[in-house]
């Protein structure tokens, strides 16, 4: 596509999750594949932030990574975590520009569900005070529940991330019906969230072809992406993976901006 229209076009910003670039490094140990390394790759091939989750069992990014990560990247950083007084610490002495607080469980293969900021309210307005005050932007990474919407504005957050794993795991199984309902809840919430003044993100489980749907929402500024760009980019290797997807997202801001021009 021409460099042109990438200009051109408003459409959500791309951030790369490069954990599971850590996940095959630590399969063998050692210090291969890099992955800030592979940060510098997504960067080169326009990746707008560099996400990363540093998670209580550091099963793929540690600590030397993320030090390395913000000393050696030039884009803003995303740093998930969970809410605990290790990542608090963490994040404060790190700084990062923006940081996404996620649910964990020591036994899930990948992040499953929001945050429950209504059920864990005080503690979680507590931290957004406190990250905002490291000077770090806070996002939420919750359901597209309209309770867990409103507790997190009452909470303090100036974002958050809608949970993008049940439309993009329909779209994965060929559920038509499924994924159409998803999307419409999805449509909804982050509605709701921009009437409540909140900037809207969005990710999880999210692939080339499931993105497009996504980025046209009005209301996304950010798309997080991680497993299915760096599977893609086995093939195509981590450059290109990223334009591809930054293809996705321009294609479908080109069609929303045409079908509202009608």
């Amino acid at each position: 596509m021409n460099p042109h229209v990438f200009a051109a076009v408003s459409g959500p910003l791309l951030g790369v999750n490069i954990d599971h670039i850590a996940t095959l490094r630590n399969a063998r140990g050692g210090s291969h594949p890099d992955p800030v390394l592979a940060a510098r790759a997504a960067v080169d091939g326009g990746a707008d932030i560099i996400t990363f989750h540093l998670r209580e069992d550091r099963r793929h990014i540690r600590d030397a990574d993320v030090q390395r990560i913000k000393a050696e990247i030039g884009v803003a950083l995303n740093f998930e975590a969970a809410v605990t007084d290790e990542m608090l610490g963490i994040i404060e002495q790190v700084q990062p520009e923006n940081v996404c607080l996620v649910p964990e469980r020591r036994q899930e293969i990948t992040t499953e569900g929001g945050l429950d900021v209504a059920g864990q309210f005080h503690r979680v307005q507590g931290v957004c005070a406190r990250l905002a005050a490291a000077g770090c932007q806070v996002s939420l990474f919750i359901e597209a529940s309209r309770a867990q919407i409103e507790a997190s504005a009452r909470a303090g957050a100036p974002c958050v991330e809608l949970h993008t794993g049940a439309y993009a795991n329909a779209c994965e199984a060929g559920d038509a019906a499924l994924a159409q309902h998803e999307l419409e809840r999805l449509q909804q919430g982050m509605a709701a969230a921009r009437a409540l003044g909140l900037q809207t993100h969005a990710g999880h489980g999210l692939t080339l072809s499931s993105t497009g749907s996504i980025a046209a929402m009005p209301e996304v500024s950010e798309l997080h992406i991680g497993h299915a760009l760096v599977g893609h980019a086995l093939f195509v290797g981590m450059e290109q993976s990223v334009r591809d997807f930054k293809a996705a997202i321009v294609r479908a801001s080109l069609a929303r901006a045409a079908a509202a021009s009608r």
